[in-house]
């Protein structure tokens, strides 16, 4: 398999909302900013770069938030793929930042609405394609947070709405409110506390987004089964960790990140990858050990 030829549509497709199709197959962008994800990132124009190659490669999901940078993700997003086509832009909002690293959720309706409002400016859009809560606030009633986005959604500023890693309860309690879409938890081969959100996600057809998809731990190491299944289908250890997480589930909508179109590259290599059963199976096992020893 070779990076020149690679194309994310070989992820598959899903359809966001029942009516926004994208390949499952996204890009994350969190890490084209500065270390800490705190302001530009060392390399820009390697940075553009890569969010240039992105429809090159057939990734028309890209997720964002307005706290990267805080605002330098949405900025760059802009400069490089404005106007977008076919991508789909999703971002998030309900972080402040103060410093590297620093990320407290600030939930009152007002904020918001501002964050929203920033971000349609920063990204050059009309309309938010699909505007996820970063977190829900603790400190702010869950209605207030709901209530918000669904009247912003009203106004049509937003087409499609999602949440942040939450649990089964949250989703259900913003449901109430409106229609959740998407739901983006931690999730990888070896980080598995959110199965059964992605169960839930799955019976509702919402959009699972696994960050931080591509790690697999020890699992990884020298003549182990994702190595040796790895050197078999001639990728490396993480796109065998992807091709897992794409396996795993139908409404999986991994959003590897990356500063190097090295990188982009091999991720869109694994896109087609399919494992057999046997080495899904095995991989499944070893990664709930793995994430058993977490705990």
């Amino acid at each position: 398999m070779t990076t020149t030829t690679a194309n994310a549509q070989a992820s598959g497709q899903f359809k966001i909302g029942g009516d926004l199709q994208v390949n499952r197959l996204g890009f994350g962008a969190m890490r084209i900013t500065g270390k800490g994800i705190w302001g530009e990132p060392d390399d820009r124009d390697e940075a553009l770069r890569v969010l240039k190659r992105l429809p090159e490669l057939g990734i028309d999901f890209v997720d964002t938030a307005d706290s990267y940078g805080p605002f330098v993700s949405e900025d760059l997003i802009a400069e490089a793929l404005s106007p977008y086509g076919d991508t789909v832009i999703a971002t998030k909002g309900g972080l402040t930042r103060s410093g590297p690293d620093v990320w407290p959720p600030l939930g009152r309706p007002e904020y918001l609405r501002q964050c929203v409002l920033m971000s349609l400016r920063r990204l050059k859009l009309d309309q938010i394609p699909l505007w996820q809560l970063h977190r829900i606030d603790k400190k702010v009633p869950q209605g207030e947070q709901f209530g918000i986005m669904k009247q912003m959604q009203d106004e049509g500023l937003i087409r499609h709405l999602g949440l942040s890693e939450v649990s089964v309860d949250e989703i259900k309690a913003a449901q109430q409110v409106f229609e959740v879409t998407t739901v983006q938890n931690m999730y990888n081969l070896v980080t598995r506390q959110s199965e059964d959100v992605l169960d839930y996600c799955e019976q509702q057809n919402i959009g699972f987004i696994p960050w931080f998809p591509l790690a697999s731990g020890s699992l990884a190491k020298a003549g182990s089964l994702l190595d040796s299944v790895a050197k078999q289908q001639g990728v490396s250890p993480s796109g065998v960790a992807l091709a897992w997480v794409l396996q795993r589930s139908p409404v999986m909508l991994p959003i590897p990140g990356t500063s190097k179109v090295k990188h982009l590259e091999e991720n869109v290599a694994a896109a087609g990858l399919k494992l057999s059963d046997e080495d899904f199976k095995a991989l499944d096992e070893q990664g709930k050990a793995e994430a058993s020893k977490q705990k």
